[in-house]
């Protein structure tokens, strides 16, 4: 028999038990609410042959494509290029295939992704502008660049992921990989460890390391969970985000030597993902290319967002 006391003290804990978990779905609940409702109403939509494709425009001057990273879309682009937005340029920020709103077809190739943006800016009455790429989205800018290069009028490929070597630079194990596509596919699995671990994932899946938060100013720390938080809700990028995996891991099949427009590479030496050396490589092959390594910063360039927007700034407006 289970003593009085017993028996109170496990209803005790049951009902802190329930109570806790009812306060963490309500939390969730508010997360997710809050996240969809941040994407929606800001994006426009357009059919191409490749199924729907959602962009974004903002800011106003001269136009610069910028072409998000892994766990981004159209939210992600304009992220990363707010700095320049408010330096007279028109951002158009599209979310690749599988992410958000964006379709994912049946062949979700470089290529055709190329071929979308072209659709895009052609229903845009955009014929010629600078194109950039960050992280995973730098393969999509370079097939653009080498499909499109009378469209291309400069590339920046920022912190390029790319298996430029042979070799995935950031190989998972299977156990690894069942672990990312139980993530992907769960928005609560994903705010759970957002909630409970952030610095891990700033580590993980921002390939940064979480230790120089201590060092970065409280608007660079902000800039870091912002992006982390804003990959939610993720079961709407999860498409994109497995597509990612397999392109960059496999080796690039593109001929970097074919980039005949000014290129300027930028990274970071202590990237996770290890696109220093990348950026290094493609640089070695293309003819005009600059090439910026900053000494830490990690995959978001932590800490430098001002001097990473001065160096595109720079190198769109004068080339240099």
């Amino acid at each position: 028999m289970i003593s009085t006391t017993r028996r109170q003290w496990l209803v005790g804990t049951g009902a802190v038990a329930l109570l806790g978990a009812g306060y963490a779905w309500s939390g969730f609940r508010h997360a997710l609410a809050t996240a969809e409702k941040r994407v929606s109403g800001r994006s426009t939509t357009i059919m191409t042959p490749f199924g729907t494709l959602e962009y974004a425009v903002a800011g106003t001057g001269a136009p610069l494509l910028m072409i998000h990273g892994t766990g981004g879309g159209f939210d992600q682009g304009l992220r990363f290029t707010y700095a320049l937005q408010q330096q007279n340029n028109k951002i158009i920020s599209p979310s690749r295939f599988g992410y958000l709103r964006s379709s994912f077809p049946a062949d979700p190739s470089l290529a055709n992704q190329a071929d979308a943006f072209v659709t895009m800016l052609d229903h845009l009455g955009i014929e010629r502008l600078p194109v950039m790429g960050g992280s995973a989205g730098a393969l999509s800018a370079t097939a653009f660049a080498l499909r499109h290069p009378d469209r291309c009028t400069a590339l920046i490929l920022l912190v390029p992921a790319a298996n430029v070597s042979g070799s995935d630079p950031v190989e998972m194990t299977a156990l690894q990989q069942k672990a990312v596509r139980s993530l992907l596919n769960s928005d609560f699995i994903y705010w759970s460890a957002l909630e409970l671990a952030p610095e891990r994932l700033i580590g993980t899946l921002l390939a940064t390391d979480p230790r120089l938060l201590l060092k970065v100013s409280l608007s660079e720390r902000a800039r870091a969970f912002a992006i982390l938080s804003e990959i939610m809700p993720i079961h709407a990028r999860a498409n994109g985000m497995m597509n990612d995996a397999r392109q960059a891991g496999h080796p690039s099949k593109m001929d970097f030597s074919r980039l005949n427009m000014p290129v300027l590479l930028i990274s970071a030496e202590d990237d996770r993902f290890g696109t220093a050396a990348t950026a290094r490589k493609i640089a070695e092959i293309v003819p005009h290319a600059q090439l910026t390594i900053l000494p830490d910063g990690g995959h978001i360039w932590l800490g430098h967002d001002d001097e990473v927007t001065r160096r595109i700034h720079a190198f769109v407006s004068t080339g240099r």
